[in-house]
């Protein structure tokens, strides 16, 4: 690859071009996109990849780099959170929007702490192209019938109805859960 080329494929680009120009953003936000972009060339030089979504407090996030990890020991795959790409964006929501459009799959690890991520699921069951994508590791509490609240519930029963739904209680259950994964 010469230097004038860029690691991220002209139809992604074109796409990433398309979402930021319906946004008012200054030419260096523009370039800050594209750089984050081009750090994803692991994404396009694997047959899968993975952006998993979930909880970044200290515990929770603990079992998110395990699903990650596991994710990584996979032939020909790419998995990441949305830290690893670097850049304060002003609008995360677009960070999310362009990263899920380039990704294989998206898969959240739901606990009921907060700073779950709950933006992230309302942006993945109302939007056509993310839903189908998408598979949720939801944790399972012995002492709460309802530990998520009927909002989230409705959420985890549309993956269920598509069987994209995987429960998990202990560490060792989501190991064996995400090993379910496509």
């Amino acid at each position: 690859m010469t230097e004038e080329e860029s690691p991220v494929p002209d139809d992604v680009l074109k796409s990433a071009k398309d979402q930021l120009d319906e946004e008012e953003i200054t030419l260096a936000d523009n370039e800050e996109v594209l750089h984050a972009l081009s750090e994803l060339t692991p994404v396009y030089e694997n047959d899968r990849s993975y952006f998993v979504l979930g909880n970044y407090d200290r515990e929770p996030i603990q079992r998110l780099n395990l699903v990650v990890d596991r994710l990584n020991r996979r032939t020909n795959a790419y998995a990441f959170r949305m830290v690893d790409i670097r850049g304060e964006w002003d609008n995360s929501i677009q960070k999310f929007c362009l990263i899920a459009d380039i990704v294989t799959y998206l898969v959240g690890v739901a606990e009921k702490e907060p700073s779950d991520f709950l933006v992230e699921q309302g942006l993945l069951v109302g939007t056509t192209e993310f839903f189908a994508k998408s598979h949720v590791l939801k944790r399972e509490y012995e002492d709460e019938e309802h530990p998520f609240g009927w909002m989230q519930d409705g959420v985890f029963e549309l993956f269920d109805q598509e069987a994209r739904l995987y429960r998990w209680r202990t560490e060792e259950d989501l190991v064996d859960v995400t090993d379910e994964l496509p």
